[in-house]
C-alpha cells in the first residue's frame, strides 16, 4: 500500500490492507557486464579489438569478487550480456559477423546470435565456454547469490543461427513470401514496402569495412527490432536486429486478445512461443535463477502469462523482472503496461518514472515534490525495480550529466530509491566507486555511458579490481568511502520496515513549512528536500527517511512536520516522547514530544549537500 496524506477513514482502510502484505527480503541486484567487470587491460583504444583492449572472463568473477559483493548485501547478480551475440571477433568454426550488422567491434549484447550459447569472448577456453559459465553459476550459488541473465524476447541479430540447437533456430521453416503468418518467427518485407525493395540497404555504407549490404538479406528482408517496416532502415533504428513474431501483426494495432491463454498446450500456441519456452527451460536447467526481460512491453501480454506460468511450473521461485516503458507507442496493451506485466506474472518492473524525476531535479528543473504523484500507483509502487544507474542510463558521476555534481549525487538519489518501496533494487557495477564514463570509447561515442558495444575497461572500477584482488587497493579515500556507504545503505534497507512496510510521504504536508529545506528566495518547500515514513505493521519498526538533493547547500534548521494521519500510520499514538536515530551514515540521535510533531516538527541536524538520513523511530 502506498501512503500519503489522505482522509483518516481512507488511511485506516489502507492500513488494514497493508497489515497483510508482509513479504520476504526483496532482491538486491548487482548488475555487471562480464566484458568489463574483470577486464584490467588499461589500453582503452577507441574501437579497439579484443587483442588490443582485452575482455573480462567468467573466471574473473572470482570467489573473492563474489564474497565482496555478498558482504555489501547483494542477493542477486545480473550477468548482463552473457548470451552469444553477433560480434566482429572470429573463433574457430565461428567467423566474425559482417560489420554492417554490428554496433561496435564487440557487438551489442542485445543482438543475440544463438540463444542457447554464451559469448566465447568470456571463456578462457572458448570451446568450453558453457562449462565455464556453469562454473560461474555454481560459484555464485555456493555463496548464496542468485543468478539473473538477459531474456531478449523482442528481437535477435540479423545473423541469428543456433549451432547448439539448430532445429530451434529462428527462421527455420518460415514462409518468406508473406509479411505475417501466425507461425513465422519473423515479419518479412514485401516488394512494395518502404525503402525501394530488395536488397536490404543498411545505413552503414561508408563506415569502416562496410558497404551497406548484408549477404543474408539480398533476396528477402525483415522488419527491424524497433518495428520499422523498410528495406532501408535509418542509423537511428535497431537496424542490426530483426523483430520476432508472437502470432500478432503489430501493424494492425494492439488487440492481442485472440492469442492463446495461459493454460494453452504447446501445440496450440504460435511457434515463437514454443521456441522461447524451450530457451527459458534450457537456461533454468543450467541453474539460472531468473531473467531480466528486455523491452518486455513490445511482446504480447498473452505470451508472458503463458511463458511465466510454465517457467514457474519448472522452478517455483524463478525471478522475472521487466524493462518496460508505458510511454512507448510500441507497447502491446491499452492498459498501463507496467501493471499488465505484473498481472502477467512478473516479480518486478522498471521504475523509469522515478528515475526520470530524480535526474530531472538536476537537469530539467524538477522538484523533489514531483515524486509524490508516482507514489499513488497501487500495487505497482511496491513491485517496482528501482535503480540510479543501469547500462542504458548515464553515469551519476558523469561530468556532463546530473548537473555535473559528481559521484556524491548518488547518495540522496539511491537512498530515496532504495528506501521508498518494498520492490527490488539494483546497482550497476562502477556506480559504487563513481565511474564517470568520461570520453569516447567506441561505437557509443562520448555519451556518459560505459560502452556495451566495445572491448573496454572502466578506469575507476579497475582500481577496485586491482589486478584481480578485488580489494579496492587503488581507490581514493573518497571512492572507498562511497563504496562503503552503498554497503551501509543496502544493509540498512534490508530490515522489515523497508522490505515489508508501508509508505507515507511527508512532502505534501510540508509544502507550506518554511523550515522544510527552502533555499534562497523559495516561497514553497520541497524543491531539494524529500522525506517520507516507512513502517512494518507486523513489528512496528518505523523509519523517517530524509534526503537533501542540493549539490552545494547545507540545509540548516530543518524541521519536518508529521501530521496526525502520519501518527496514526506509525501506530505510536500512545507514546509521549519519540526518538529518531540515524542507521545509515552518522551517529545522530534526537527526540521529540509527540504532541509537537505536527506543530513544531522534528528538528534535524545540518543536512550536508547530497546527503541522506535513515532515522529509526523509537517509542
Amino acid at each position: 500500500m502506498t501512503w500519503q496524506t489522505r482522509p483518516p477513514g481512507a488511511l485506516m482502510a489502507a492500513m488494514s490492507h497493508s497489515s497483510h502484505s508482509a513479504e520476504p527480503a526483496r532482491p538486491v541486484i548487482y548488475q555487471l557486464m562480464v566484458r568489463t567487470f574483470g577486464n584490467t587491460n588499461e589500453t582503452r583504444k577507441p574501437n579497439g579489438t579484443l587483442a588490443e583492449n582485452g575482455c573480462g572472463k567468467f573466471s574473473d568473477i572470482s570467489e573473492s569478487a563474489l564474497v565482496s559483493l555478498k558482504q555489501m548485501g547483494f542477493t542477486h547478480l545480473w550477468l548482463t550480456g552473457v548470451l552469444e551475440q553477433a560480434s566482429g571477433t572470429a573463433y574457430p568454426g565461428r567467423p566474425a559477423d559482417d560489420p554492417d550488422i554490428l554496433k561496435g567491434v564487440a557487438g551489442s549484447p542485445y543482438a543475440i546470435k544463438d540463444y542457447f550459447d554464451v559469448c566465447p569472448d568470456y571463456a578462457v577456453d572458448p570451446a568450453n565456454r558453457l562449462l565455464e559459465f556453469e562454473a560461474l553459476v555454481a560459484r555464485c550459488h555456493s555463496l548464496g547469490l542468485k543468478v539473473i541473465i538477459d531474456f531478449v524476447p523482442n528481437h535477435v541479430a540479423r545473423s541469428y543461427a543456433s549451432d547448439v540447437m539448430p532445429d530451434l533456430s529462428f527462421g527455420q521453416g518460415d514462409k518468406r513470401d508473406v509479411f505475417f503468418d501466425r507461425d513465422n518467427h519473423f515479419y518479412y518485407l514485401g516488394p512494395d514496402d518502404a525503402g525501394g525493395g530488395p536488397p536490404l540497404k543498411l545505413p552503414t555504407a561508408g563506415m569502416p569495412g562496410c558497404d551497406g549490404k548484408f549477404d543474408g538479406e539480398t533476396s528477402f528482408g525483415r522488419v527491424t527490432g524497433n518495428d520499422v517496416v523498410s528495406w532501408a532502415p535509418s542509423i537511428h533504428d535497431w537496424y542490426e536486429t530483426v523483430k520476432l513474431n508472437y502470432g500478432h501483426d503489430f501493424t494492425q494495432g494492439r488487440a492481442t486478445s485472440g492469442l492463446p491463454g495461459p493454460d494453452a498446450a504447446p501445440a496450440e500456441v504460435p511457434k515463437t512461443w514454443r521456441t522461447m519456452d524451450a530457451i527459458l527451460a534450457y537456461w533454468q536447467k543450467t541453474g539460472v535463477d531468473g531473467f531480466r526481460a528486455d523491452m518486455a512491453h513490445m511482446v504480447p501480454m498473452e505470451f508472458w502469462r503463458w511463458a511465466v506460468r510454465r517457467a514457474r511450473a519448472r522452478q517455483a521461485e524463478v525471478f522475472f523482472s521487466a524493462e518496460a516503458y508505458d510511454n512507448d507507442p510500441a507497447k502491446l496493451t491499452d492498459g498501463h503496461v507496467l501493471d499488465e506485466l505484473l498481472k502477467a506474472g512478473f516479480d518486478a518492473v522498471y521504475d523509469d518514472p522515478s528515475y526520470d524525476v530524480l535526474e530531472g531535479i538536476y537537469d530539467s528543473g524538477k522538484w523533489a515534490n514531483d515524486l509524490d504523484p508516482l507514489t499513488f500507483t497501487g500495487s505497482r509502487f511496491h513491485k517496482s525495480l528501482r535503480y540510479a544507474e543501469n547500462h542504458d542510463e548515464v553515469r551519476l558521476a558523469s561530468p556532463k550529466e546530473w548537473g555535473g555534481v559528481g559521484m556524491k549525487v548518488g547518495k540522496p538519489v539511491s537512498a530515496v530509491l532504495f528506501a521508498m518501496g518494498r520492490g527490488a533494487v539494483m546497482l550497476y557495477h562502477g556506480q559504487e566507486v563513481g565511474e564517470p564514463a568520461a570520453g569516447a570509447e567506441g561505437f557509443g561515442g562520448d555519451d556518459a555511458r560505459t560502452t556495451i558495444f566495445d572491448y573496454w575497461s572502466m578506469p575507476e572500477f579497475t582500481k577496485w579490481v586491482n589486478g584481480g584482488k578485488f580489494d579496492g587497493g587503488r581507490l581514493s579515500d573518497e571512492q572507498k568511502s562511497l563504496r562503503e556507504w552503498y554497503g551501509k545503505l543496502i544493509r540498512a534497507t534490508q530490515v522489515r520496515a523497508f522490505t515489508a512496510g508501508g509508505f507515507y510521504g511527508l512532502n505534501h504536508a510540508n509544502k507550506e513549512n518554511p523550515a522544510f529545506g527552502r533555499v534562497g528566495d523559495e516561497t514553497s518547500s520541497g524543491h531539494w528536500l524529500y522525506a517520507f515514513l516507512r513502517r512494518d505493521p507486523k513489528t512496528g519498526q518505523a523509519f523517517l527517511v530524509v534526503a537533501n538533493f542540493h549539490p552545494s547547500e547545507t540545509l540548516r534548521g530543518v524541521k519536518i512536520s508529521i501530521p496526525q494521519d502520519a501518527v496514526m500510520f506509525l501506530g505510536h499514538s500512545g507514546d509521549e516522547i519519540w526518538s529518531f536515530t540515524d542507521r545509515l551514515d552518522s551517529n545522530w540521535s534526537g527526540s521529540m514530544a509527540r504532541a509537537l510533531l505536527e506543530t513544531e516538527g522534528v528538528p534535524l541536524p545540518e543536512l550536508a549537500p547530497c546527503s541522506a538520513l535513515l532515522l529509526e523511530i523509537g517509542k
